[in-house]
C-alpha cells in the first residue's frame, strides 16, 4: 500500500464516526485543560504572594493529582464505547485482507490525531482561562491579585507526559483487544446479543450489606478523628455495593416488571422491559457510574458552598471574641504584666473595647471508658473514641460569662459535650466522684477548643480550690508535659478590619517583647486564612464537580448511542410488524425513563446518609451550621436535578433519531 494510506483512512474512519470521536475529543481537551490549570496555579508564583498562599498551593496540587488519576480511568473508560461501536468496521477491513499489524496501524494514526487535537487544543484552552481562574480564585479569597500572565514551561511538559502515558495506554489496551479477536468475533461482538440474566440475589444481598455498612460507619462514627479514617472506609463500602446493587439488584427490578402482568404486557412496557433485561448486564456499570459521579458532584458542591456562605459563621464560632489571648504566665506578677501590656497598647492606639472577657481555666487530655476519666501518661488505650480534652473552669466565671445564676454544692459539676454527649450522671476523676447537677446545651467559651479534632467536655467545678487541686493532680501524672492553670482573656472591638490586624500585629510584638509565654488570635487576622482554605476548598470543589458532571453527560450519552445502535434493528423489525411511529416514541420514553432516574435517586439516597459524616468532617473546618449545609445540598440537588433532566431530553433524541433510520 502506497505511503500516506493509512493516515488517510484513519482521518476518515474519524470523520465518518464523529458522532462517538466528537465527544471523547471534547472531553479529553477539557481534561487536559483543567489539568494544565490546576497544575498552573499550584505553581503560580502569584499564589505564593496572596495570604495563605501556601494552603492554597497545596489544594490545588490535591486537585492537580484528582484530576491525572480522574483522565486515567475516564479516558479508559470512555475509549471503550469507541472501540465497541468499532469492532464491526475492522472485522470487515480484517476480512477484506488488512492484517491485525495494519488495523493497529490505523489505530495507532487515529490515536495520534486524538492525542495532538486534543493536548493542542487543551493547552490551548488551559493556557487562555488560566488567567480568568486566578483572577477569580483570587475574588473568591479576596486577595490583591497581582498584574501579568503566567505560562509555565514544566506545567506544559508535565501536561504532555500525561496526555503521552495515557493516550499510549489507550492505544496499547485497543491493539489487545483487537489483536485477540478473531474476525468474526470483531464482526459480530459490537452487535452481539446477551443471554437473560440470572437474577443474582447473593450479589444483592452483598450490594445491600455493603451500602447498609457504609451508611451505618456514616451515621455511628461520632469522633472527628476517627471520621476522616471512617469516611474513605465509607464511601469504599458505597462504591462497591452501589456495582452490585445495580448490578443484579437491576436486573430483579426489571423481572419484577415482567412478573406484573397489567404493566408488563402493554406495548411501550414490553418492548423497553424486554430489551433492558438482556442489556442490564453491560448497562448496570454504567448507570452504576452516573450514580456515583452525581454523588460525588453533589457532596462536594453542598460541602464546599455551605463553608464558603457560612464562612462568618465559622468564624464567630471558632473566635468567640475580635481577640483571644491566652496567658500561660504562672506567677502572679507576670500574669498582671500580660494584662498591663494590652491595657497599656489599647489606650495608646485608642482602640474601642467592648464584651470583656476574663476567667482562669485548666484543660488536659484524658481517656473516657464508661463514666471514668483515665489520665495516664503511658495509657495504652486503643479506642480512638475514647480520647477527650477535659476543659475546667470556676462557677462564679461561668455565671458571669452566661449571665446565669446557677449553684453547685460540693462535689457537683455542669457538663458540656461539643461533639459526643456524655451521658453518664456521674463523672470520675482522681479517685474522686462528681454527681453531674446538669448538662448544658450552650457554653460561650466553646471557641476556644472549636478546632481541636478530639471530643472535648467543659466541666464547670465549684470554685477555685478544686480547679487548683484537679491541677495538682494532674500535673503528678503528667509530669513535665502536664498543662498549668491558664488565664484567658477576650474583648470585641468595632474598629475597622485594617486597624484590628494592625493592633494585633503589634499586641504580638508587645507581648513578644516582653517575653511573655502567650498566645493571641484575631478575628480579623484570621479571616483572610479562612477565606484562603475555604475559597480554595470551593474553587477545587466548583472546578471538580464541572469535570465529574462532564462525565456524566459523557456516559450518558455514549450509553443511549450504545443503547440505540442495538435496538435500531429490533425496531426496524417491529414497525415491519405495525408499530408506528408514536408508539415506537412511547416505547422508547418508558425505556429510558425506566432506569434512568434510578442513578439520581440512589446518589439522593446515599447523600442524605453520608450528611452525619460530612457533617463531623465538616467540624473538623470549623462549620457547624447544620441548617446552613441541608439548604446548600438541598438546592445543589434541585440544580443537579434539572440539569439531569435536560440531559435526558437531549439524549432522548439522539436515541430517537439512531433508532427512527
Amino acid at each position: 500500500m502506497r505511503i500516506g494510506f493509512y493516515p488517510k483512512l484513519a482521518a476518515s474512519n474519524m470523520k465518518k464516526n464523529r458522532k462517538t470521536y466528537f465527544p471523547y475529543m471534547l472531553t479529553c481537551i477539557l481534561t487536559i485543560a483543567m489539568f494544565y490549570v490546576f497544575k498552573s496555579l499550584a505553581l503560580n508564583p502569584g499564589i505564593e504572594k496572596m495570604f495563605g498562599g501556601s494552603t492554597i498551593a497545596y489544594i490545588l496540587e490535591l486537585g492537580s493529582f484528582v484530576v491525572a488519576l480522574f483522565a486515567f480511568v475516564f479516558l479508559f473508560y470512555t475509549n471503550s464505547f469507541l472501540i465497541k461501536r468499532r469492532k464491526k468496521e475492522f472485522g470487515v477491513f480484517n476480512i477484506l485482507g488488512m492484517e491485525k499489524r495494519h488495523l493497529a496501524l490505523v489505530l495507532g494514526w487515529e490515536t495520534l490525531y486524538v492525542f495532538v487535537i486534543s493536548l493542542s487544543a487543551g493547552l490551548a484552552f488551559g493556557i487562555a482561562v488560566d488567567k480568568l481562574m486566578f483572577l477569580l480564585l483570587g475574588k473568591l479569597i479576596g486577595a490583591q491579585v497581582i498584574l501579568g500572565f503566567f505560562i509555565s514551561i514544566k506545567v506544559i511538559v508535565l501536561t504532555v507526559k500525561l496526555a503521552a502515558v495515557i493516550f499510549l495506554l489507550i492505544f496499547a489496551n485497543a491493539v489487545c483487544q483487537i489483536h485477540i479477536a478473531k474476525p468474526v468475533e470483531l464482526l459480530r461482538d459490537s452487535s452481539a446479543g446477551e443471554k437473560e440474566p440470572k437474577t443474582k440475589w447473593l450479589m444483592a444481598a452483598a450490594g445491600l450489606i455493603c451500602i447498609g455498612s457504609g451508611y451505618y460507619i456514616a451515621i455511628t462514627t461520632e469522633n472527628p478523628i476517627a471520621s476522616i479514617f471512617a469516611f474513605f472506609i465509607a464511601v469504599l463500602l458505597v462504591i462497591i455495593g452501589t456495582y452490585f446493587l445495580f448490578t443484579a439488584g437491576s436486573i430483579a427490578f426489571l423481572k419484577l416488571l415482567r412478573k406484573n402482568k397489567g404493566y408488563y404486557y402493554k406495548t411501550r412496557h414490553f418492548i423497553s422491559v424486554s430489551g433492558m433485561i438482556y442489556r442490564m448486564k453491560q448497562n448496570a456499570v454504567g448507570l452504576a457510574n452516573i450514580c456515583i459521579l452525581s454523588t460525588m458532584v453533589l457532596v462536594m458542591v453542598s460541602s464546599t458552598s455551605s463553608m464558603m456562605v457560612g464562612m462568618e459563621d465559622i468564624l464567630n464560632t471558632r473566635y468567640t471574641s475580635s481577640f483571644m489571648i491566652t496567658s500561660h504566665e504562672t506567677e502572679k506578677e507576670r500574669e498582671e504584666e500580660v494584662v498591663q501590656t494590652i491595657r497599656m497598647l489599647q489606650n495608646e492606639k485608642k482602640i474601642d473595647i467592648k464584651n470583656e472577657t476574663e476567667y482562669p481555666f485548666l484543660d488536659f487530655s484524658a481517656f473516657c471508658q464508661g463514666d471514668t476519666f483515665t489520665v495516664e501518661r503511658n495509657a495504652s488505650i486503643t479506642a480512638i473514641d475514647s480520647s477527650y480534652v477535659l476543659f475546667f473552669m470556676i462557677l462564679d466565671d461561668y455565671n458571669r460569662i452566661e449571665g446565669t445564676q446557677k449553684t453547685l454544692k460540693d462535689g457537683e459539676i455542669l457538663i458540656y459535650s461539643n461533639r459526643k454527649s456524655y451521658e453518664e450522671p456521674v463523672l470520675h476523676l482522681f479517685d474522686k466522684k462528681y454527681k453531674v447537677a446538669e448538662k448544658l446545651d450552650h457554653f460561650k467559651v466553646y471557641g476556644i477548643l472549636a478546632a481541636n479534632m478530639s471530643n472535648a467536655q467543659f466541666i464547670v467545678v465549684p470554685d477555685m480550690g478544686e480547679l487548683q487541686e484537679i491541677c495538682a493532680k494532674q500535673q503528678e501524672v503528667y509530669g513535665e508535659i502536664s498543662t498549668d492553670i491558664s488565664r484567658f482573656y477576650g474583648f470585641d472591638s468595632d474598629a475597622d478590619e485594617e486597624a484590628q490586624k494592625q493592633f494585633y500585629y503589634e499586641l504580638v510584638e508587645a507581648l513578644k517583647s516582653r517575653n511573655l509565654n502567650t498566645h493571641t488570635e484575631s478575628r480579623a487576622e484570621a479571616r483572610m486564612d479562612f477565606a484562603s482554605l475555604y475559597g480554595g476548598l470551593f474553587f477545587i470543589g466548583i472546578f471538580l464537580a464541572v469535570l465529574f458532571v462532564t462525565a456524566t453527560v459523557l456516559i450518558i450519552y455514549y450509553k443511549q448511542i450504545s443503547e440505540g445502535y442495538d435496538d435500531k434493528d429490533r425496531f426496524a423489525i417491529m414497525k415491519k410488524v405495525g408499530m408506528d411511529q408514536r408508539e415506537v416514541k412511547a416505547a422508547i420514553r418508558s425505556q429510558v425513563l425506566t432506569v434512568f432516574f434510578l442513578p439520581l435517586f440512589v446518589a439522593g439516597i446515599h447523600v442524605m446518609a453520608a450528611f452525619p459524616l460530612i457533617s463531623r468532617l465538616l467540624a473538623l473546618l470549623n462549620f457547624v451550621n447544620s441548617r446552613l449545609y441541608i439548604m446548600c445540598t438541598g438546592i445543589s440537588f434541585l440544580v443537579f436535578a434539572g440539569m439531569y433532566v435536560i440531559i435526558y431530553v437531549l439524549t432522548a433524541r439522539v436515541y430517537y433519531r439512531i433508532v427512527s433510520r
